[in-house]
């Protein structure tokens, strides 16, 4: 696992920790089931305080990336599962709003389209 943290950034450190570790899990380059260091130990390596990585932790553990399993450590959780339910979530908020707002089916799936269009042509 490697991570760099730039303190002249916009993004907080916790939230660089945060991202990176988000990525690499989503990215498969930290498979699931991979052992994190230790809050202490990850705190050491990157030069900040142990507060600032137990706070990208948790988040990361509320996200669903990762998952604490007591005195044994922290490890890559098995994320597509969480990932797949926060998008049905999503995607039922987003069907309950469209209906609300009076569009019809096939409004409601072109703004869809184009928003995934647009999201997926940013990020690659």
């Amino acid at each position: 696992m490697t991570l760099k943290i730039h303190i002249a950034e916009g993004a907080a450190p916790y939230e660089q920790v945060r991202a990176q570790i988000s990525e690499q899990a989503r990215s498969g380059a930290l498979p699931v089931g991979y052992k994190l260091p230790t809050v202490r130990g990850l705190a050491e390596s990157l030069g900040l305080a142990a507060n600032t990585v137990a706070k990208a932790y948790r988040a990361l553990e509320s996200d669903g990336v990762i998952e604490t399993r007591g005195r044994n450590g922290t490890f890559v959780a098995a994320a597509g599962d969480a990932a797949s339910r926060e998008a049905a979530s999503a995607a039922q908020a987003y069907a309950d709003r469209a209906h609300r707002l009076g569009l019809t089916e096939a409004a409601a799936l072109d703004a869809v389209r184009d928003a995934l269009r647009a999201a997926f042509e940013e990020h690659s």
